[in-house]
């Protein structure tokens, strides 16, 4: 399946703190969570240790949602979460 990575996410990512790598990385290896309006998520957790908005984290979590149009991936947004999971 090919993977569409639509303008507004890449615009969210970066506003928020994630990469276009991690995007693919997220979609192609992270676990599937619930999402709302029967969209499909995914998310992966990352080791960050560094900071973020003058606050130190350990890790961030990216969340991607998107949806299955024809035989491709189609992303809608993502989100980026920062923290401690594991």
């Amino acid at each position: 399946m090919k993977i569409i990575i639509e303008p507004h996410t890449l615009k969210r990512a970066s506003e928020r703190g994630a990469s276009e790598s991690e995007i693919f990385d997220v979609i192609n290896n992270g676990l599937e969570i619930t999402a709302r309006f029967n969209r499909l998520a995914k998310v992966k957790i990352y080791e960050y240790n560094k900071q973020w908005n003058n606050n130190f984290y350990k890790q961030k979590r990216i969340e991607v949602i998107y949806t299955k149009e024809d035989d491709n991936i189609v992303t809608i947004t993502v989100y980026v979460f920062y923290g401690e999971w594991e």
